[in-house]
């Protein structure tokens, strides 16, 4: 009996314990809901040959900022800068005060119409070569009536020098065509930070693969910077004669007549030229020098090498995403009275993965307009 008692005591206390137990692991209801029971989201898991792609937009523009008398700015702050898009805010999200080294792609008219500037043009451009850093690599492009390549992007002074003693003069003009040469088919393969200097007056007489609408299109594409520096070689090839004989019948010997290719010897002419030269640097915030005289022009390649030198980076990613093929207009501020700034003021989607690259530094994000990352898991 005692047994049975002890048994029973056993059992109750047993329920006493388990009872508020499971009272403490049944859900509170507060009220009353028709809503779905919440579930966790699911986990799917990443084949060996699966591709994880992560499509995002970030934009970068390199920006130079000087004060009324033309001297750099260097000690800005991300703080000190405002980005518009489309009239919008932007937030920054990359900022550096970038001292990298450059790509440059020394392009070189020796049509015709240089052909009594070519001296002028070969030593200013070896002073411009020996004012980069040491780091800074720079490839020799030539164009008349063809595009010369004489010398792929180095660093070796040496080399730089000799390729630019090799230019010689030419036939037609074509501009346009060297300009889509660098920037479809040498700066396409090449990252970090790109610009061109072009030493032309401007004039495009045979192009026959790329046009001035073309141009200007790719190059508000492009991330380079283009920095024009035009002559006005119209007195040279204006010869004030009413006809144009094979030679020029003087004292002591006949003298050959120049034979520039295609028109481009009206003042109409030059006058596109320079809207043109203009827009290309507009387009890439960058700036247009004339070159009049040997000082103007050494001043202008001083400038330039200067600017390449001391450049701020910033990058946003847009609030409202683009579409291909449209163009925004940007806007960069600067929080300091007296400051001119200089930046692209526009640029047109491209889903192809065209390269914002600020230097490509191990610890800089990819510049991208649109990045898309692959990674096999």
């Amino acid at each position: 009996m005692k047994y049975l008692i002890a048994k029973w005591l056993a059992f109750a206390l047993l329920a006493w314990l388990v009872v508020p137990l499971a009272a403490q692991t049944r859900p509170r209801r507060v009220g009353t809901t028709n809503q779905p029971p919440v579930q966790a989201p699911r986990t799917e898991e990443v084949g060996e040959d699966d591709v994880v792609r992560i499509n995002t937009t970030l934009v970068t523009i390199p920006v130079s900022v000087m004060d009324r008398d033309g001297k750099y700015i260097p000690d800005l702050r991300k703080e000190d800068f405002r980005i518009y898009e489309n009239g919008v805010e932007q937030q920054i999200a990359y900022f550096a005060a970038v001292e990298k080294p450059f790509t440059v792609a020394l392009l070189l008219d020796t049509s015709s119409s240089t052909r009594f500037r070519i001296d002028e043009i070969q030593n200013a451009a070896i002073a411009f070569v020996e004012q980069l850093r040491p780091d800074d690599r720079v490839m020799v492009v030539s164009f008349d009536d063809s595009v010369h390549v004489l010398a792929e992007a180095t660093s070796d002074r040496r080399t730089l020098r000799n390729a630019i003693m090799r230019a010689r003069t030419g036939g037609g003009t074509k501009l346009y065509d060297a300009i889509d040469f660098i920037l479809n088919r040498r700066f396409d393969r090449i990252q970090g930070r790109k610009a061109i200097v072009l030493f032309t007056d401007g004039v495009d007489t045979t192009s026959e693969r790329a046009s001035y609408e073309s141009t200007l299109r790719d190059a508000e594409e492009a991330d380079a910077l283009i920095y024009p520096v035009q002559y006005d070689t119209l007195e040279d090839v204006a010869w004030p004669l009413p006809r144009r004989p094979s030679i020029i019948i003087g004292w002591p010997f006949p003298i050959p007549w120049p034979t520039p290719g295609g028109s481009g010897t009206s003042r109409a002419d030059y006058e596109r030229g320079t809207r043109y030269l203009t827009e290309l640097a507009r387009r890439t915030g960058a700036r247009k020098y004339d070159a009049d005289s040997t000082s103007s022009l050494d001043r202008a390649f001083a400038l330039i090498a200067e600017e390449l030198r001391r450049q701020y980076s910033l990058g946003y990613y847009p609030k409202n995403p683009p579409r291909e093929g449209e163009r925004r207009r940007i806007a960069v501020r600067v929080n300091r009275p007296n400051m001119v700034v200089r930046a692209r003021d526009s640029y047109i989607y491209s889903a192809t993965g065209n390269i914002f690259s600020s230097g490509g530094a191990s610890n800089e994000p990819d510049l991208k307009r649109r990045l898309t990352q692959q990674k096999n898991r």
